[in-house]
């Protein structure tokens, strides 16, 4: 019973096979904000953790429907940033501008 970062949660049952879609294998949760601020407070450089936001994002994108993936990933990016604590919202936002090349344009929301 502690903080943490990131939870999973695996499928109750095993992968249905639909074509041209990837597997639902599970569902991901990652609390950005604690994943920044316990960076900061160990002297870590966060970059793991905003490339685990990044992935969030185009995971948002590749499970919205047909012509919707740009929306779902503007709204999980906007949902993302609505979850940063005041004291690291700009240290956040300003590492989105400077890797945002790097991690797909996600940021761009």
């Amino acid at each position: 019973d502690a903080p943490t970062d990131v939870l999973s949660f695996p499928a109750d049952a095993p992968p249905v096979e639909i074509p041209d879609e990837p597997p639902y294998l599970g569902d991901l949760v990652i609390a950005y904000p604690y994943a920044a601020a316990q960076a900061a407070a160990v002297a870590h450089v966060a970059a793991h953790e905003l490339g685990a936001a990044a992935y969030a994002i185009k995971a948002a994108r590749a499970a919205a429907p047909e012509g919707e993936a740009e929306n779902f990933g503007r709204i999980e990016c906007r949902w993302q940033r609505e979850q940063l604590p005041d004291a690291i919202r700009e240290l956040v936002l300003d590492d989105q501008r400077l890797r945002n090349d790097i991690c797909w344009s996600v940021f761009d929301c």
